[in-house]
């Protein structure tokens, strides 16, 4: 039994982690799944319960989670404003004119959709794969497996998502230099999809929908209604361009925050639409949730901190062990079984951030994530309770079971090509 201090703590942790996954399993909601984790694993190390509410209230306070919780609420509220206002259907009618081949026309609106996170997006861009797939010789499976699939290539290498932001966020580095690395997966996304999901699409369909036979709308039409997309993308990318080379003592997170602000203001001004819509967003269940798993994410992260959690897993073990389970098993499991992408990156990349620090792999750090965001973002992608996916197989009316397996041999594939780019990122 000489090998049981040594796993004492990775026993502890695992103990945490399977206690906040069940409590998620459960419905306890994935904010409070995450205190409670926090608070045992602090419990578990040493801390007195006085002490681990000391830390959790204080990490309610610092400019990371304050930066992160506006962003995330910004997001929202222009992903509201799009639906409310009728222009994300309005862009999908003007480009539809330009789109003539079938696979193109099956990808491009759960793509587009994708570029602007919102909850369950997935059944937001369904009825658009339906119509624009009328005629065609697909199942309903073979639409919703399609839609699931390309809705979320975009998800490690955008920045807007929740995930990238708050892996940055956490690591301290430039959102550029994490999308430089990760930007293979959208092309492994991409491949992959098309692999498994569209050679089967016959290249010249005989009906390709009603929208295929519509009149290509003028640019300026299509530049009109994807405007306030345009300023959120394009502005969050240049201004923090901008920011980390001209003011280098400002935090990144403003340039994002600027952008969607501004993109707000366009869709406000181009609809009109009433600044009451404002306090509505604010009052939605799905904001106030989003805004308490961000706060619940950093009181954790303080939490392990305060505890040595790292400390005690570096000191009693080899690194390698370590290592995998940080990078790759856990991000892996909770992403599976949270489904959605903040809770791996809050729940395990601190663990992770912290070993590379405490074993001098600061240079590695970037790979290490790549490697762990890829395990995590497969998890959430094979999850059986990812709203995304439950929605859509509920709108196109096919069995849960007979899609996902469909989804098991891309994503493991998926997390293959993880390991490789991790290999290339350390060679």
């Amino acid at each position: 039994m000489d090998w049981l201090p040594a796993a004492l703590p990775f026993f502890k942790v695992f103990g945490a982690f399977a206690l906040m996954l069940v409590g998620v399993r459960n419905r306890l909601g994935l904010a409070l799944s995450i205190l409670l984790g926090g608070t045992v694993m602090g419990l578990l190390f040493g801390l007195d319960l006085a002490r681990v509410l000391q830390v959790s209230a204080m990490a309610a306070t610092r400019p990371q989670f304050l930066f992160l919780a506006a962003i995330v609420g910004l997001i929202l509220i222009l992903a509201d404003a799009q639906e409310r206002s009728g222009q994300s259907r309005r862009l999908m009618a003007a480009v539809s004119g330009y789109l003539t081949a079938p696979r193109l026309r099956l990808i491009f609106f759960p793509a587009l959709i994708g570029l602007l996170p919102m909850p369950g997006g997935a059944v937001f861009s369904a009825p658009m794969v339906r119509t624009v797939s009328e005629g065609m010789p697909m199942s309903e499976e073979d639409r919703a497996v399609i839609n699931y699939w390309f809705r979320h290539v975009w998800e490690l290498a955008w920045p807007l998502y929740p995930g990238v932001i708050l892996t940055v966020s956490l690591a301290g580095i430039p959102i550029t230099t994490f999308i430089a690395c990760t930007w293979p997966g959208i092309l492994a996304m991409l491949g992959l999809g098309w692999f498994f999901f569209l050679r089967s699409v016959p290249d010249a369909a005989v009906g390709c929908g009603p929208a295929a036979s519509g009149q290509a709308a003028p640019v300026r039409t299509v530049l009109w209604e994807g405007l306030p997309l345009m300023v959120a993308i394009i502005g969050a990318v240049g201004l923090e361009t901008l920011i980390g080379r001209t003011m280098p003592d400002v935090s990144f997170e403003w340039g994002v925050i600027i952008a969607l602000l501004l993109a707000i203001a366009a869709i406000v001004l181009q609809n009109r639409l009433p600044l009451s819509f404002l306090v509505e967003v604010l009052r939605k269940k799905s904001l106030r949730s989003m805004l308490l798993v961000v706060v619940a994410i950093f009181m954790f992260k303080d939490i392990m901190q305060a505890a040595a959690v790292v400390k005690a897993m570096a000191d009693t073990s080899s690194g390698a062990l370590a290592l995998f389970a940080a990078a790759f098993f856990l991000p892996f499991l909770v992403g599976m079984i949270a489904g959605i992408n903040v809770a791996f990156v809050g729940a395990t990349f601190p663990l992770l951030l912290g070993l590379l620090t405490s074993l001098g792999l600061q240079d590695k750090t970037v790979a290490y994530l790549v490697l762990a965001s890829f395990a995590g973002f497969t998890g959430v992608m094979v999850s059986p309770i990812h709203i995304c996916f439950i929605l859509n197989c509920e709108y196109f009316g096919v069995d849960l079971a007979r899609a996902w397996r469909r989804l098991v041999a891309p994503c493991l594939l998926f997390a293959a090509s993880g390991g490789l780019l991790f290999w290339y990122l350390q060679a």
